[in-house]
């Protein structure tokens, strides 16, 4: 049965089956509906598939009579912060993010180059079952190519007032970099020579096809740690495919954990600029201890970086992100940005003068254990309804699912959109503890399903 995931932040499916041709124009012409008028920023990964989508989409703009301004392969970031830059009505990303080569996706953007709030969503659906309206020639819209985008996103993370390129550069940084053959090959080793860093890669051709699975955790990772260990560098540096994640790994092959790269980001922006965090639900605790360090306070969303971006906005927050490894520094846009946060480290680490693994070892230690379990018949609002009226006498989130803290962990019960399972989310400061801790949780759940 064809797969076609429809979210907040647009569609993803299979090549051919689910995202076909018709179900892009369909989709696209919903967007050019609910943008109106003007001109949308159009971006994509590397994957071989992402040609083909392009063309699909941008026809269908021109045909709407939207001028598209394409911007080739880029990081979605930089989808992002051109919207904001070329002041456009719209931007769409053409990338299934971190999922295998078959898949696709477009991301859509706002004209503020966020992705759709949930009422701006609600708004573009309502499109999708009117009959399709095309301009007659003299009305379509107008194409252009706009080729340095990646160079003025990179020109605007050098400007950032945090940011001291010599410094940086006066420590001689080498890294092992690994792009997964995505955009991070046309942009990250652009980053790293403006800052003077040394660079050895790995899977950063060219092809778009990604050599492996291209989400960033650890097992996923063992050819890149292993390189870190044979090639004596500073560290890892690992990208995924649309450049939206960043994950370290340390200068003794240790996966410096992508819960980290929020937190000390988070740590350094604090030290400098104090003010509101935000995070999404099942990020993890560290940052809450590290904000306290400076007297900051930290608000938590539900999981998504629109709903995150949303909550900044109202909070007015200096830093956000998720323990995915996204970084949100609003000082340049609103969206997850490996770029700015690759910048963000390196000075961190320069200011500080120490290696990562020292950065690590200072950081608060905790430890995450992700489950899931099938609900086969039982709804899982019901399931989630009955942990909730469980744990109403402690200190509970009810903004997305569950979320449980406790003195010693916390937990966050989530249901899927996509399939009828529910994600068990536990953090506590040792493995043996949150692994024990899941699996009380998952067999309270096995008992009420």
């Amino acid at each position: 049965m064809p797969t076609l995931m429809v979210s907040i932040s647009g569609i993803r499916g299979i090549v051919g089956d689910g995202l076909t041709p018709d179900v892009i124009v369909k989709y696209t012409s919903a967007y050019a509906d609910f943008v109106e008028h003007g001109k949308v920023i159009v971006g994509r990964d590397a994957r071989i598939s992402g040609e083909m989508v392009n063309k699909i989409v941008t026809g269908t703009l021109l045909a709407k009579g939207l001028d598209v301004v394409d911007i080739g392969i880029v990081p979605t970031p930089t989808v992002q912060f051109t919207v904001k830059m070329l002041e456009a009505q719209g931007g769409i990303a053409i990338t299934a993010s971190h999922n295998p080569n078959e898949w696709n996706a477009l991301k859509l953007l706002n004209q503020t180059g966020q992705f759709l709030s949930p009422q701006e969503h609600e708004k573009m659906k309502t499109f999708l079952s009117s009959e399709a309206f095309y301009e007659s020639w003299e009305k379509i819209g107008r194409y252009s190519e706009h080729i340095e985008a990646i160079d003025k996103h990179i020109e605007a993370i050098l400007k950032l007032k945090l940011i001291n390129i010599e410094l940086i550069k006066s420590k001689k940084f080498k890294v092992l970099l690994d792009c997964v053959n995505g955009a991070g090959v046309y942009s990250v080793p652009k980053l790293l020579d403006k800052l003077g860093v040394e660079y050895i890669k790995l899977n950063c051709d060219a092809s778009g096809i990604f050599p492996r699975l291209p989400e960033p955790i650890p097992e996923n990772l063992t050819e890149t740690i292993q390189a870190v260990k044979e090639n004596n560098v500073d560290m890892g540096i690992v990208v995924d495919p649309d450049v939206d994640r960043l994950v370290l790994i340390t200068e003794n092959g240790d996966p410096f954990v992508e819960e980290n790269t929020i937190t000390q980001v988070v740590q350094f922006i604090l030290s400098k600029t104090p003010g509101n965090v935000v995070v999404n639900l099942s990020t993890t605790r560290a940052v809450d201890d590290v904000a306290k360090e400076f007297g900051c306070k930290v608000f938590r969303s539900p999981v998504g970086e629109a709903n995150v971006v949303q909550k900044m906005k109202e909070t007015d927050a200096v830093i956000g992100g998720e323990g995915s490894g996204g970084v949100i520094y609003p000082s340049l846009h609103y969206g997850r940005d490996a770029l700015v946060g690759i910048a963000l480290t390196l000075q961190h680490l320069a200011e500080r003068n120490i290696t990562l693994s020292d950065l690590k070892s200072k950081l608060p230690e905790y430890f995450i254990t992700k489950k899931k379990i099938e609900l086969q018949n039982a709804k899982p609002d019901e399931v989630i309804n009955h942990m909730i009226f469980k744990y109403k006498n402690q200190r509970i989130n009810t903004d997305d699912g569950l979320r449980i803290d406790l003195d010693d962990h916390w937990v966050h019960l989530r249901k899927s959109n996509t399939e009828p399972i529910i994600r068990i989310i536990v953090e506590a400061k040792n493995k043996e503890l949150a692994e024990r801790l899941a699996e009380k949780y998952l067999k309270e759940i096995e008992e009420l399903v």
